[in-house]
C-alpha cells in the first residue's frame, strides 16, 4: 500500500515536542518514519536483516543530529539523507552491490498498481491477466530488480528516491546536497545504466542452451562412438 504523506507542519511540531523534552515524542517520530526509512534501506542493500540494522543506525544518527536540525529542508528529506548516507557507507565499505538476493525487495514496491514500471519498462498487466501474462510480468519485474542490483550504488540511490518513492528533483537535490540540474543528469545516467543492464540480462536469457553442450552433441557431424568389440 502507498505510504500516506506526512504534513510538514506535523513534522515541525514533532521536532518542537522532542526539543521540549516530551517523553513520547521520540516514540512518535520512530513510529512515523521507521517503515519509510526501512523501505529505503531494504531497497539499497537487498537484505531485510541488514536493512533493519541500518535503519537502527540511521535513527541513532538522527537522534544525535536532531538538535542541529535547522528546518531548511523538510524533516523527512533530512532523515532520508541521513539514512541514504548510512546505506551508501555500508555498501562502499563491504561492496555488497552484487551479492544479495532479490527476494528481499518487495514486489510491487511502488504501491501504485500501474502497468508500467517507473524505471521505464512496460510490465504486461491486463485487467484480467492470463496465467501466461502473469508469468511474463513476474519475469519482467524480476529482471528489472536484478538489473537494479547490478548498477552502481549511487545510481541505485537516485533511482530509488525518484522512481520507487516518487520524490521530486528538488527533494532529491536536498538529500544529496547538490543542484537540481545535477540530479537530473544523474537520474538520466542511472536510468540509462538500468536500461542497459536489463538488456544485458535479456540477451543472456536469449542465449541458446545448446552453447553449453559438449561439442560432440552440437556438431553437425558428430564422431560416432566406437564399439569396443571392434578394437579386439
Amino acid at each position: 500500500m502507498p505510504q500516506e504523506p506526512i504534513r510538514e507542519e506535523d513534522d515541525l511540531q514533532l521536532v518542537e515536542r522532542i526539543r521540549a523534552g516530551e517523553p513520547d515524542a521520540w516514540a512518535a517520530l520512530i513510529t512515523t518514519y521507521q517503515d519509510r526509512l526501512f523501505s529505503v534501506c531494504v531497497r539499497m542493500v537487498r537484505d531485510r536483516e541488514l536493512a533493519a540494522d541500518l535503519t537502527q543506525d540511521a535513527f541513532v544518527k538522527i537522534i544525535q543530529g536532531l538538535p542541529s536540525f535547522d528546518a531548511r529542508a523538510k524533516l523527512s528529506t533530512w532523515m532520508i539523507r541521513v539514512t541514504m548516507n548510512v546505506c551508501l557507507s555500508k555498501l562502499r565499505s563491504e561492496k555488497l552491490r552484487r551479492h544479495a538476493s532479490i527476494d528481499a525487495i518487495r514486489e510491487g514496491s511502488t504501491g501504485r498498481g500501474a502497468s508500467q514500471d517507473r524505471a521505464g519498462y512496460e510490465l504486461p498487466q491486463d485487467r484480467e491477466p492470463t496465467p501466461v501474462s502473469r508469468v511474463q510480468a513476474h519475469e519482467d519485474r524480476a529482471r528489472v530488480l536484478r538489473a537494479l542490483q547490478s548498477i552502481d550504488a549511487d545510481q541505485r540511490a537516485v533511482l530509488i528516491l525518484a522512481d520507487c518513492q516518487g520524490h521530486s528533483y528538488e527533494e532529491i537535490a536536498q538529500v544529496f546536497n547538490v543542484a537540481v540540474g545535477t540530479i537530473k543528469s544523474r537520474l538520466f545516467r542511472a536510468r540509462t545504466a538500468l536500461r542497459d543492464a536489463v538488456e544485458n540480462l535479456e540477451n543472456s536469457a536469449a542465449t541458446p542452451a545448446s552453447n553449453s553442450l559438449p561439442s560432440s552433441l552440437t556438431s553437425s557431424n558428430p564422431t560416432p562412438a566406437k564399439d569396443p568389440r571392434l578394437a579386439r
